[in-house]
């Protein structure tokens, strides 16, 4: 039988591979993205991170055994530690005041994607609890192998980022993010399968939307930005 991890990529081939294809992903796999666009989406992924913790916080109370709150736990450390650290270096190479990092707000998808993973963190089952988290971690470290696959460009801020999505211990995580999912899955009735399957599709949406937030540089329409 399938994995449940499976059924769901296979479900969501389509936009994922929008995702490959985006101008955004393929700037950074051949050097030639926009610095500004780049500035834009570290801005903004960096705000996305703080939610993340969030939810990863959530999984760790949520989680069914102590092992995998150890996970978890583990995540949010170094989601807080190590990743917002690395776009936190990238400010002085690429000409942004860190201070920016914490006075930025939101963009609209930043916003949505956030509040939809916070809320299916909150109110959904555990399962749909991973299926809303898979897209962004498996879809990075997929885009990643798949952009170190190709040979890393001569630029050094987007090397370093394929370095780092493209990474064994990255690659690991996931690994270990697919397999609870399939153990889980296993478990699950039809009925909990689907339910799981539109949350893993809304998320995958979100990352393909997140793509072109950076790229279009997304504002708030009119005076909805104030205070968003």
């Amino acid at each position: 039988m399938t994995g449940l991890s499976e059924e769901l990529r296979a479900s969501a081939d389509e936009i994922w591979q929008a995702q490959h294809n985006h101008p955004f992903v393929r700037g950074i796999g051949d050097g030639t993205l926009d610095k500004e666009r780049f500035r834009f989406w570290i801005r903004q992924d960096y705000l996305f991170l703080i939610e993340f913790s969030r939810v990863l916080a959530l999984a760790t109370a949520r989680a069914p055994d102590l092992e995998t709150m150890g996970q978890f736990s583990n995540l949010v450390h170094e989601t807080l530690h190590q990743e917002m650290s690395l776009h936190r270096s990238y400010c002085t190479d690429i000409g942004i005041d860190p201070a920016d990092l914490e006075r930025e707000r939101m963009a609209p998808t930043t916003r949505g994607y956030t509040d939809f993973m916070l809320r299916t963190a909150a109110i959904g089952d555990f399962a749909e609890l991973l299926a809303a988290l898979l897209p962004c971690m498996w879809g990075f470290s997929e885009i990643g192998r798949g952009l170190a696959e190709r040979g890393a460009p001569d630029d050094g801020d987007y090397a370093r980022w394929i370095e780092m999505y493209a990474s064994s211990e990255f690659t690991e995580l996931v690994d270990w993010l697919r397999t609870l999912t399939d153990g889980i899955g296993a478990e699950l009735p039809e009925s909990g399968r689907s339910r799981v399957r539109d949350v893993f599709l809304s998320s995958s949406r979100y990352e393909l939307a997140f793509w072109e937030m950076a790229w279009s540089r997304e504002q708030w329409p009119g005076s909805y930005g104030q205070g968003a």
